[in-house]
This record gives structure tokens, C-alpha cells and sequence, in this order.
């Protein structure tokens, strides 16, 4: 094949750390906001494997299909937008808020109108969203810093180095330094005592949910969820494809990510989503024609890691909970800072803060969770006292 003859050295490097940081800060994140919400090892493993298979079978073929790095894996933001719903809501019924997420970005998708409606939507008061649901994330580094020194100031202090040092952060990015170093922290303090039970003999068996749909789950997560997947998650994608001088199909992703999540669904995966940092590594070298590739090496790697899933759940939830609160943290650091930067400049300033403090209040209206709370009294803030932002959306 002659995707065997695009590869490089360097691609399949890329590819490598790619995979990584995919397996490494993001699961930390599944793994904080399903032991949050009572979620079994059971139903973690089974999640995992959902969002790792599913992407990578849609992956490999818009790799093959386009040329281009497409890889997709699940949306962050959306996954932490369901720990609060969790304490209200029973896992079956946030599955049917997946499907139903799905099944609405597969239409817009195949209606054509996911680039006017990502055009339209207000960014900062989505990022305001944002910043509000990933808050808490860098709220439990800093309690990690207080309650396990040990742990999580050796991976803090990796990060900042690296992080300070661009040209051996290109060899070894941060997050995986940081990763590295707590596990090395979390055996010297705490010992490796990992009981894998009978994780091994269910390695490759999901389980298969019977979904509830439920008014409440309805209108508290499907339109945050299709909003986080389209303009904020596949939006950043795009983004750093075109700046790589590709072209990526807006609304066939769109259309991929609707069938994808309700596949993943089916057995607890997180929505789908065309991944901003991903792509970014796979495409930051080389002849842009041979990009693809590297996108089909991220794909190759991550079977085998979804059919383990079993066992790399028990492993990541006998860590510390210093260990997991870091490496999360951590991976959230730069895209709060973003969301940051994105909300608080510019227009909408005034919607955004709104939002971004009904979000974090936690607030609860008839059953429905602040994110769509927030949305909602931002917008309505813009439209009362920011009327003229909204005239530079048409």
C-alpha cells in the first residue's frame, strides 16, 4: 500500500507521541469523570473502548479516503460537561443524550449547514462554557499539590520544564514527561499494587448499554454536547488542519462524527470529534501529502490499546488520586488557557463572563445542569447589553 511508502521516521514518531497524549491526559479525564459519577471499572473499560475503536475505524477511512491527517477521538469538554449530569442522571439516560447528540450531528452534517452554523455560534460565550465546565480540573491539581506532594510536584515541576524548553518538548512533549515521571513518583512512594482480577479474560468484550431517553438528559446535554463537537472540538481541528495547509470536509466530519458517537454510544463512549491536538502533531512535519499517514499509524495503535481497555483501567485506577488529578490537570492547562483567551477578548466579553459564571455555580434549574444554563443566560446577556456583536456574526 502506498500509505507503507508515505511513512517517515519522523511520521511515525509524530504519530507515536500523538497517541500518547491521546491515551495518557484525556483517559485520566474519562477516568476522573466516571469515578465521579459511581461509574464501574466495568462501564470505564467499556467507555474507553468505545471512543478508541469506533475512532480509529473512522479514521482509517477518512485518512485513506481524503489523504489527509483526519483523526478522530472523543470530545474532552464533552465529557466533562457529563459529571455534574451524573449526579442527577442514571448512565443509561446520558447515553441517550449521546445518541440523540449523534443522531442531530449526523443531520446537520448531512443537511449541509454545520459551517454556517459554526459561523453563527458566539465562540466566546461558547468558550466561557468551556472554561467554566474544564474549572474544576485545574482546581483538583492544585488540591494534588496540597494532598500528595510527592506525586504531584515531581509531574508539575516535568511539565514546567519541559514546557520551558521548546526544543526538548519537541522530542518529549510536557504532558508525556509529566506521565513519565509520576509513574516513576507513584511507584517510589506508593508501590506498583495492581490487582488486574479478571480484567485480562474480558479484554475485547464492551458492554452493550440499553439507553433511556429522558426529557431532562435531552435538553441538559444534546445541544452543549453538538455544540462542544462541532464548533469547539471539530472547529479547533479544522483550525490546525488549514493552518497545515489542508483541506478537511467540514460536513462529512460532521456526518462522522454523528454515526460515530452513536456507535460509541451503544457501549458509554463519549461523543466523536475531529481532535485538535492530535492532528496538530501528526501534521507538524513533513510534505503535508504524506500527513495522512501518520494519521493511519494513530489509528494502527490505538486497537490494540481499546481492545485492552480492561486492563488499562484497572492499572489507571489503582494510581494515586494525586496521579490522576495531575496528569488531567495538567492536560487541561493549555486548552483552559485558550478557552481563557478566547472568551475574555474581543466581542461577547460581557455573555461570556455570565456564562462562564452560571457554569461554574453549578447552577440547577428544573433538573438541568448549569452548561446549558450558562449558554443560555449568556446569550440572553449579549443579546440585551452586546447587541452589536451580534451583527458582525452575519
Amino acid at each position: 500500500m502506498s500509505v507503507f511508502k508515505d511513512l517517515s521516521p519522523q511520521l511515525i514518531s509524530n504519530a507515536f507521541v500523538a497517541f500518547l497524549f491521546a491515551a495518557s491526559g484525556p483517559v485520566a479525564i474519562i477516568l476522573s469523570v466516571g469515578a465521579g459519577g459511581r461509574l464501574t471499572s466495568e462501564e470505564l473499560a467499556s467507555w474507553i473502548f468505545g471512543v478508541f475503536i469506533v475512532n480509529a475505524a473512522i479514521s482509517l477511512f477518512f485518512c485513506l479516503k481524503y489523504r489527509q491527517p483526519l483523526s478522530f477521538f472523543w470530545t474532552i469538554p464533552g465529557t466533562v460537561l457529563i459529571g455534574p449530569a451524573l449526579d442527577h442522571l442514571t448512565f443509561p439516560e446520558v447515553i441517550g443524550a449521546f445518541l440523540a447528540t449523534g443522531l442531530l450531528m449526523a443531520v446537520l452534517g448531512l443537511s449541509g449547514v454545520v459551517g454556517r452554523l459554526m459561523k453563527a455560534a458566539p465562540m466566546p460565550i461558547v468558550m466561557g462554557m468551556v472554561a467554566g465546565v474544564f474549572m474544576q480540573f485545574g482546581l483538583n491539581w492544585i488540591g494534588a499539590l496540597r494532598d500528595d506532594a510527592a506525586i504531584a510536584i515531581p509531574m508539575t515541576v516535568a511539565f514546567i520544564a519541559l514546557s520551558a524548553l521548546p526544543r526538548l518538548a519537541k522530542a518529549m512533549p510536557p504532558l508525556i514527561g509529566a506521565l513519565i515521571v509520576g509513574i516513576a513518583a507513584w511507584g517510589i512512594v506508593h508501590g506498583f499494587n495492581i490487582d488486574l482480577g479478571d480484567s485480562v479474560s474480558r479484554v475485547g468484550l464492551p458492554l452493550v448499554h440499553v439507553p433511556e431517553f429522558s426529557l431532562q438528559a435531552m435538553v441538559e446535554l444534546v445541544v452543549p454536547l453538538a455544540i462542544t463537537v462541532l464548533v469547539v472540538q471539530n472547529g479547533q481541528g479544522f483550525a490546525v488542519l488549514k493552518s497545515a495547509g489542508h483541506e478537511p470536509p467540514v460536513n462529512a466530519i460532521a456526518v462522522a462524527c454523528g454515526i460515530g458517537s452513536m456507535v460509541a454510544g451503544m457501549v458509554g463512549g463519549a461523543s466523536s470529534c475531529l481532535t485538535g491536538p492530535v492532528n496538530a502533531i501528526i501534521s507538524a512535519d513533513g510534505p503535508k501529502e504524506k500527513h495522512y499517514a501518520a494519521g493511519v499509524v494513530v489509528a494502527l495503535l490505538a486497537i490494540p490499546f481499546g481492545l485492552m481497555a480492561p486492563v488499562f483501567t484497572k492499572v489507571m485506577l489503582a494510581a494515586p488520586a494525586a496521579f490522576i488529578a495531575s496528569l488531567a490537570g495538567l492536560a487541561m492547562l493549555r486548552v483552559l488557557q485558550m478557552a481563557f483567551m478566547t472568551a475574555f477578548q474581543g466581542r461577547f466579553i460581557f455573555g461570556a463572563l455570565i456564562t462562564f459564571l452560571v457554569t461554574v455555580s453549578d447552577l440547577t434549574i428544573f433538573n438541568i445542569g448549569a452548561a446549558f444554563w450558562g449558554l443560555v443566560f449568556g446569550v440572553v446577556a449579549s443579546w440585551l447589553l452586546e447587541r452589536k456583536d451580534f451583527e458582525t456574526l452575519a
